[in-house]
């Protein structure tokens, strides 16, 4: 649950400069690559161009690794599952125990499929890493014209986050302090595990409801326009930010193309 403490990059670097708006929109492009493409060239140049725009954010690379590591951890289990235990058998197998059937072009299809996943999954962490949550907010009711509500709602969710890490790790201290432990048991652990987490959802509704009950009591959203105390504004490095991340979402897929690599999702 410390992977919801949100991380402070500094505030003079490019990537943290940017609109939230502008990189959510490079974010996207960067995102969309990889998902109509099931290749490994396109995945592949993508996660190194986003790799490399880690020295802009703003952001330790040791810092960002460790709050990265599940997402990798998925993707490596991904790839790992579909060239391991292949849906369709192509090419003869070097290996044949039950299921187990790997074959070189599965194993190649197996590291395209967790190089896609990183490469979508980073762009996303790399933009909302960046992103100062009530500039987030300012940027959504501003730029793409969202109503407050839902504004105002993202806000508050994201500020949220890390009381939802406190309260994980204050209720196993209480757990703890009570002698409740699981052992070496993994079904008592599992059990226990259920059970914290559905004390913390609880108590996310909780404090969920109490929040929309003081932001109605406080009149929010009782008349429908609102001023905003901090204007946001989208600038010429910002559509350079976007235009930048289209064109290498471009490049990667055209390298692709031209290598004959590149093959439709559905195709």
């Amino acid at each position: 649950m410390r992977l919801l403490v949100p991380l402070v990059p500094d505030p003079g670097a490019i990537l943290a400069r940017a609109n939230p708006v502008a990189k959510l929109g490079a974010a996207a492009a960067l995102m969309l690559a990889p998902l109509l493409a099931v290749d490994l060239v396109t995945a592949t140049l993508l996660l190194a161009g986003e790799l490399a725009a880690v020295r802009f954010s703003g952001l330790r690379a040791a810092a960002l690794a460790r709050r990265a590591w599940p997402l990798v951890l998925v993707a490596v289990g991904i790839g790992l599952a579909n060239g391991l235990f292949p849906a369709q058998s192509g090419g003869s197998p070097l290996v044949a125990i039950g299921p187990l059937r790997p074959s070189g072009e599965s194993l190649w299809v197996g590291v395209g499929l967790g190089l896609r996943l990183m490469a979508i999954s980073f762009a996303g962490v790399l933009a909302l890493a960046t992103t100062d949550p009530t500039d987030l907010a300012d940027a959504l009711g501003q730029q793409l014209g969202l109503s407050p509500r839902f504004a105002i709602g993202t806000l508050a969710a994201v500020r949220l986050a890390p009381l939802v890490a406190v309260e994980w790790q204050t209720l196993g201290l209480a757990r703890r302090a009570r002698g409740v432990d699981a052992g070496r048991n993994p079904v008592a652990a599992v059990r226990l595990f259920g059970g914290r987490l559905l004390a913390m959802l609880v108590g996310a509704i909780r404090r969920g409801t109490r929040l929309a009950t003081a932001m109605e009591a406080r009149g929010f959203g009782a008349t429908p326009s609102r001023s905003w105390a901090r204007p946001q504004r989208m600038r010429g490095a910002d559509w350079g930010l976007i235009a930048g991340a289209v064109l290498l979402a471009a490049g990667a897929s055209g390298l692709s193309l031209a290598l004959g690599s590149w093959r439709f999702v559905f195709g």
